[in-house]
């Protein structure tokens, strides 16, 4: 992980110093924010605050981290009293406590209470509704949603989730914070599972009715996810693929789908339209995307220059230590 230290430091609160919380502790300090722990108990923080300097020494044996990370980590990470004492002076607090409402709810009153009226309070939830948790923070257009994914030091997505009183202004300092870090952030609607966790666990539930159904192993499904569509994903998303695909032929594909599976498969809409336009993708010049037909040889270059060096990459790793 590459250091690059913002010009701007904030004084940041994660209030919950598990595995995420920490990581995100690590990522904030590493940016060059002054950065406190906060958790059940003094002692709980300062334990979390020894093991993730004990981590980054580890990461940075094994080139994850850049050498002097456990050192800028010590000098921009201690560890609070109380959750009240870490986010008093705080402009920027992350919530990172267990994923159960409740408790969330509970936690935010308390940061609100003793957050400074200005402060911007954020979420880490992977899938509770920002506006669920809304009322529990005083002044709640101050409130939103920043979902970091684990791992992470080692993601570089970060879902930003204004609910629908979020300020304008917090959702930029929000996105400035996660920026800072060297992350890239998309803005997300709040609705249930958001983005990331709604094609997640679409995929999943795929998966396991494909094994349910005796169609492959868990193995086997695995090795199709990883090695096919799998294989594409750290380059182009589902839209950029489709339009190099051929949406055309996106739509064949769910008229034998549909015919399979009438009650689970149809054409969505958005395709159906595209198509009845003539946007076929990249064959056409325009689709979801609008990569001019002159341009599509560059995009296929390097499409194919990504995808040898992704296979080689996997040739030096090697065979994920799995046993299924």
């Amino acid at each position: 992980m590459a250091i690059t230290q913002t010009d701007t430091p904030l004084k940041i609160a994660i209030v919950g110093s598990g595995y995420m919380g920490g990581g995100i502790a690590q990522v904030l300090a590493l940016a060059g924010h002054q950065v406190v722990l906060a958790d059940v108990s003094a002692e709980v923080a300062e334990k979390s605050r020894q093991r993730l300097l004990s981590e980054s020494d580890a990461f940075v044996a094994d080139e994850l981290f850049e050498a002097g990370s456990t050192k800028i980590i010590d000098e921009h990470l201690t560890a609070a009293e109380s959750i009240e004492a870490a986010v008093a002076d705080a402009d920027f607090i992350e919530e990172a406590v267990p994923e159960k409402l409740e408790l969330k709810r509970e936690i935010l009153a308390r940061v609100s209470a003793a957050a400074r009226p200005e402060a911007i309070i954020a979420s880490n939830t992977s899938t509770i509704s920002i506006g669920a948790m809304a009322d529990a923070v005083d002044r709640p257009e101050r409130f939103i949603g920043v979902h970091f994914s684990n791992p992470s030091p080692f993601i570089p997505g970060v879902e930003v989730i204004p609910h629908d009183g979020t300020a304008e202004d917090t959702i930029g300092k929000a996105e400035q914070v996660v920026q800072s870090t060297g992350k890239e952030t998309a803005r997300i609607k709040d609705v249930t599972g958001f983005v990331l966790n709604r094609l997640q666990y679409t995929l999943f539930e795929e998966a396991t009715r494909l094994v349910d159904e005796g169609v492959a192993t868990v193995e086997d499904i695995d090795t199709i996810v990883r090695t096919t569509f799998g294989f594409r994903l750290p380059f182009f998303g589902p839209f950029a693929i489709a339009d190099m695909a051929g949406l055309d032929v996106y739509a064949f594909c769910y008229d034998s789908l549909h015919a399979g599976f009438p009650d689970r498969f149809e054409t969505p809409k958005l395709l159906a339209d595209l198509v009845e336009a003539g946007k076929l993708g990249t064959k056409s010049g325009a689709g979801f995307l609008n990569v001019p037909s002159d341009a599509t040889p560059e995009l296929v270059a390097y499409r194919n220059k990504a995808y040898v060096k992704m296979q080689k990459l996997l040739d030096e790793l090697g065979p994920a230590p799995l046993s299924y």
